[in-house]
């Protein structure tokens, strides 16, 4: 059977590393009532282009089981979508962030949800302290599905966009790639933790 938070640490220690980011990761560890800890590993700052001064913030522990719908009572332990979660942004990580990216990645032990992209996470509070966001829209990101031992499916590292409530509002109406076209249009660095909310027409 595949140590499966192992097998994701070394993945994203060998993917961070080809980009140039050799050192190891500041680990945040959170725990839950009822639910394993949950760590969230920063790595950076990154070196490479478009990416300069931004820290990848990645859960470690929502893979441990496959998410499985609520009502799914014959859940099979080897069978589902598994993955894990990554923020980045630019300078210093802000205070509190560690917290909302572990409660995400519990969100499918504790709530029953299936993290998957478009998905729209709403956090409820500001993400970090003085954060005018409160919700999570999820996407791919740059790094490989971590290959797991048969029958286990592979862990999908899912991209989590900080975004404000007027954003999470046009997602609902648009949808998520509607979204992002409009922060494309408007030039708007969704890595930069003091932008603007986007005001798509």
């Amino acid at each position: 059977m595949t140590d499966v938070r192992s097998a994701v640490r070394a993945h994203l220690l060998d993917y961070f590393a080809a980009a140039g980011i050799a050192s190891e990761p500041d680990v945040a560890s959170v725990t839950f009532v009822g639910v394993e800890p949950i760590d969230v590993l920063r790595f950076g700052p990154d070196v490479r282009p478009g990416w300069k001064r931004v820290h990848h913030h990645v859960s470690l522990g929502c893979s441990r089981h496959p998410m499985i719908e609520p009502t799914d009572f014959l859940a099979d332990p080897h069978q589902g979508p598994r993955a894990e979660v990554m923020v980045s942004l630019r300078g210093p990580t802000p205070t509190g962030l560690s917290q909302s990216i572990a409660v995400l990645a519990a969100a499918p032990s504790v709530e029953g949800l299936v993290l998957v992209a478009d998905a729209l996470i709403d956090m409820e509070a500001p993400l970090w302290q003085g954060s005018p966001f409160t919700a999570m829209l999820l996407g791919p990101s740059d790094i490989e599905d971590v290959a797991l031992s048969p029958p286990d499916e592979p862990v999908t590292i899912l991209a989590a966009t900080p975004i404000t409530p007027t954003e999470a509002a046009w997602v609902r109406l648009k949808g998520a790639d509607a979204m992002r076209e409009a922060w494309r249009t408007d030039g708007v660095d969704v890595l930069d933790p003091r932008r603007p909310a986007a005001q798509p027409k």
